[in-house]
Parts: C-alpha cells; sequence; structure tokens
C-alpha cells in the first residue's frame, strides 16, 4: 500500500462510512401512506395550476449531486486537501485540445468535462494528477502518457507551433 493510503486509510473509512450512511437514509424505501376510500371520494380533485420552472445554478442541485458534494467536502476536509481547487491556466477562452496528436472529438470532450481546457493546464499537471485525471478516462486510459499529451501541451501553451511540428509533425486541427 502506498505511504499516503497508510496515513490516511481511517479518514478515508470514515468518509465512506458517512457516505454510506447518508446514502442509505437519501434512498430508504419508505411505505406508502394508508389513504381512506371514503374521504377521497367525498372530495372533489383540482388540477394544480402549473409552476413557472425556475433553474437552481447552485451546487448539487440533484440529490446525488449533494450527497456526492458533501462527501467529497468531508472527506477533503478529513484528508486535508482543497476539493474544489481551481486547475492553474483555466483563464481565458478555451484551447482548441484537438491539435494535439492523439486528441479527437471525444477524447477533448471528456478532457473537458474534467475541467481542462487549455493547453496551459495540461501542461501544468503534476504526475499525481496525470494519474488521477487518467483513471477518469475510461476507455482512453493511458493516452495522456502513450500520446506524450503534456509535452505536446508544453509547445502549444507557448505557442511554439514551430517546436511542435518539428518534434511531433503537423498540427492537428486549427489554433
Amino acid at each position: 500500500m502506498t505511504a499516503v493510503a497508510e496515513t490516511n486509510l481511517i479518514p478515508i473509512l470514515i468518509a465512506l462510512a458517512i457516505g454510506l450512511v447518508i446514502a442509505l437514509l437519501l434512498f430508504r424505501r419508505r411505505k406508502p401512506a394508508a389513504i381512506d376510500r371514503r374521504e377521497m371520494a367525498a372530495e372533489p380533485i383540482a388540477a394544480a395550476a402549473p409552476s413557472p420552472r425556475v433553474a437552481d445554478t447552485r451546487e448539487g442541485n440533484g440529490l446525488l449531486d449533494e450527497g456526492a458534494a458533501a462527501t467529497t467536502d468531508v472527506a477533503s476536509q478529513f484528508m486535508g486537501v482543497e476539493a474544489h481547487r481551481e486547475l492553474p491556466g483555466a483563464e481565458g477562452p478555451p484551447d482548441n485540445l484537438q491539435t494535439m496528436k492523439g486528441v479527437g472529438p471525444k477524447f477533448a470532450a471528456l478532457l473537458n468535462q474534467n475541467g481542462i481546457t487549455r493547453f496551459a493546464q495540461i501542461a501544468a499537471l503534476s504526475p499525481g494528477e496525470i494519474e488521477a485525471l487518467d483513471a477518469k478516462l475510461g476507455a482512453f486510459s493511458g493516452r495522456i502518457v502513450r500520446d506524450r499529451i503534456v509535452d505536446q501541451a508544453h509547445y502549444l501553451a507557448r505557442g511554439d507551433t514551430d517546436g511542435f511540428e518539428a518534434k511531433f509533425g503537423k498540427l492537428g486541427g486549427a489554433l
């Protein structure tokens, strides 16, 4: 087991137990309320007036999102890490990640879902962050290292297209 897992095993288990208790409380089956049919027949049923839908843009507007956010916040508190850290280099308009070799539309969309929209963000990833991101990529797992995505991002973040093309070949898409 790694040193990080050994030192943080108890807080991780506590966070998982809290998450399980929250999930059990949220998703337990409830008995339906007993309905007296005689009372129902005596009262006419009126249609409810439609209420306007208001989009809730706060964090965790669904039960699963709220549970996940709460578990993440509690786990990060015990582990002493920042849970909602903004990736460095996220400022400005997004880059076209498909200009890198080995990054197609699906892989670029998956990177965007994980908060990566710019070359500078990829270039700034630490080996641990690369490993964590790679675990979230599913079918694209291993592509970051195999296709040297971080090396490509270093060139493109600096704007060194000549150096990029000398090392990796012609750019894959429009900058």
